[in-house]
């Protein structure tokens, strides 16, 4: 991955706040406070160099605001208007976005809404920021992980074949890597369930999938599509890590809920190519249609520039599909030849195969 992580010193209590000033803290260069309640720390703040400090939705006393963007810091206030907070400093967790037990109550569905009628003035200004959260929390959650992807189509239900493999495929992957995927349902969902319960026993998968066939699809009811899912999270709390990074503009396909870890965005196009950034072991693609051919050529121009050191394996799965049904493998297949890319391009016909590539 390309990101670094960012230096500096993160806040988000008060108690942190204050448990750094007691050991001897004066300048504060570098800090980004989240959402602290600064009204009683008058005192502190006066005695603190707070040039290149960033307050993000923090409270002041009377006056300590003007006081401190006169002396070099950045005060973003808080947007109160809108569902999401725009200043968070972690990734999502499942019990954040379906935090109701209705699906259309829900901080997920909310955010949606929002992200389709929002026009008050600050309502853009707050998608941003709070992007560029997530963009700064995904960041640091990545760092030290190495990431391998998995694309396929979002049609899939949890009945088919298909989906069974796409969960085989996620615990293989998740035995060697962190699994991280776009985040909807299909085989995006099945990848982060297969992840979700990597070291565990064929068994244990197939336990799962029983209790999904109570809800093959979220259609007709996203509320029994997730409640099968929480039969799957309840009967098996132990887990190993994932990562999904899905957004709001496909609102209406619901997030999945086996990600360990959720990087929600508003902006598809920032997603998407966060998405196959951050996948520095590769990407596994399996069979999918218009959004899984989109992946595979940005995926390809990035490996078409890049040097033998920053190339990132490419795995299509399904020769039949990717050669005659959507015959994607081609074009891939001649854009890499001469390239760095050239080695790294497999089209195999199995999940077991693609694991062995990758974890190989």
């Amino acid at each position: 991955m390309n990101r670094t992580r960012g230096r500096g010193v993160r806040v988000e209590t008060l108690h942190d706040f204050d448990r750094r000033i007691a050991r001897g803290a004066h300048r504060l260069s570098g800090w980004r406070l989240y959402g602290v309640d600064l009204r009683d720390r008058s005192a502190e703040l006066a005695t603190c160099r707070v040039s290149g400090a960033t307050f993000l939705g923090c409270t002041f006393a009377e006056g300590d605001r003007e006081r401190v963007e006169a002396a070099g810091a950045l005060v973003l206030p808080a947007i109160d208007h809108v569902p999401v907070d725009v200043y968070r400093s972690r990734l999502y967790a499942v019990d954040e976005l379906y935090d109701t037990t209705s699906y259309a109550d829900s901080l997920d569905a909310r955010a949606y809404a929002w992200s389709q009628h929002g026009d008050a003035e600050d309502d853009t200004l707050a998608r941003a920021l709070h992007d560029h959260a997530i963009d700064q929390a995904l960041a640091t959650w990545t760092h030290g992980r190495r990431l391998v992807g998995v694309m396929g189509g979002h049609a899939l239900t949890r009945d088919q074949p298909a989906y069974a493999d796409a969960v085989r495929l996620g615990a293989g992957l998740g035995a060697h890597h962190v699994v991280a995927t776009g985040g909807g349902p299909g085989a995006m969902e099945a990848a982060n369930l297969g992840a979700r319960l990597a070291g565990r026993d064929a068994g244990d998968l197939d336990a799962a999938l029983a209790l999904l066939a109570a809800a093959p699809s979220y259609h007709p009811s996203v509320g029994a599509w997730v409640g099968s899912a929480r039969a799957v999270l309840a009967r098996f709390p132990e887990h190993a890590e994932s990562l999904s990074i899905p957004t709001w503009h496909y609102g209406h396909e619901p997030a999945n809920l086996f990600a360990t870890a959720i990087a929600k965005y508003f902006r598809n196009s920032t997603r998407e190519a966060i998405l196959l950034e951050v996948c520095d072991a590769g990407i596994v693609f399996l069979p999918g249609a218009g959004g899984t051919v989109q992946e595979i050529f940005q995926d390809a121009c990035e490996n078409y520039y890049a040097d033998e050191s920053s190339v990132a394996p490419m795995v299509l799965v399904g020769r039949e599909h990717w050669t005659e049904t959507v015959p994607a493998w081609p074009l891939l297949q001649s854009l890499a030849r001469g390239r760095a890319m050239e080695q790294h391009v497999h089209l195999v016909d199995t999940v077991d195969e693609a694991v062995a590539l990758v974890a190989g």
